[in-house]
């Protein structure tokens, strides 16, 4: 298994581990599929604030941070999402994508790294805060997908 940072071509792959995710699942709220070039260009944008999970020469997951906020008094703070392709979990990619993505916040000065996880979604509340993020909020019926409303988890890490 290797991390590394997102280049471009990378970005068909996300795609396929995004995509199912986004239409399949009630763990991201957004119903809008992701395409190569969107994710290309989030990947230039965000550098090395853009990581992968590669094994065997595929990827398997990613890992990315971005703003929490607009203006500049959130500089310091970011939200990230990570995902896994489904044959990846529990085997270490998480964990490793998590670490490799803090050392990167670390060194462009980020303070705080937020995660909004919908509250259908208990194996990646237990996930953070086994990798030491706080419950800090659990905000009722924010989200709807799927015809039903959705409780938002919001948890935190002081890096």
């Amino acid at each position: 298994m290797m991390i590394r940072p997102a280049t471009p071509e990378d970005a068909a792959a996300i795609m396929r581990i995004w995509n199912p995710i986004i239409r399949d699942t009630a763990f991201t709220f957004t119903t809008e599929l992701k395409t190569e070039a969107g994710i290309a260009a989030d990947i230039a944008a965000r550098g090395a604030a853009f990581q992968v999970c590669e094994r065997a020469g595929q990827v398997v997951g990613f890992a990315t941070y971005f703003p929490f906020r607009g203006g500049p008094g959130y500089a310091h703070t970011k939200e990230h999402s990570i995902m896994l392709d489904a044959q990846a979990h529990g085997q270490g990619a998480g964990r490793a994508l998590m670490a490799a993505l803090e050392v990167q916040a670390q060194a462009e000065g980020v303070h705080s790294l937020w995660a909004g996880i919908s509250g259908e979604n208990a194996a990646a509340v237990g996930f953070h805060a086994a990798l030491g993020f706080a419950h800090v909020a659990r905000l009722p019926e924010v989200g709807f997908k799927f015809g039903r409303w959705m409780d938002l988890v919001l948890m935190q890490k002081i890096l």
